[in-house]
């Protein structure tokens, strides 16, 4: 991930990107200090504001509704940086569950 591919992403996406990455930090029904660790730093790079770290903080404690996780609203061009970001954070701890595997398989295929 460059720091230009971050820079492409409006506020909205941001946002939206970290949603999914909490979302599959949660496929294990726990998120591990490693990926709490990645979502940090990634909020970091993304450079979100006060009120949207503290919204992310959230979905580290609670994950993000289902209902708000939908890959096929993610924009075309934004999709493949969102595949890469998923893998990495579920990457982080060193051992990704069968429920993660199955979830970014899932995710690749429904954002062909």
């Amino acid at each position: 991930m460059t720091r230009t591919e971050f820079d492409a992403l409006s506020r909205g996406e941001r946002l939206q990107l970290l949603r999914f990455v909490t979302s599959f930090a949660w496929a294990d029904l726990e998120v591990s200090p490693a990926e709490r660790s990645f979502i940090h730093r990634l909020v970091s790079r993304l450079h979100l504001d006060a009120a949207e770290a503290r919204k992310v903080e959230e979905w580290i404690k609670v994950p993000p509704p289902p209902d708000d996780i939908d890959p096929t609203q993610v924009p075309h061009e934004h999709r493949q940086l969102l595949i890469s970001v998923v893998r990495e954070m579920l990457e982080a701890d060193g051992d990704i569950s069968e429920e993660e595997r199955e979830n970014l398989a899932l995710l690749e295929q429904l954002t062909r």
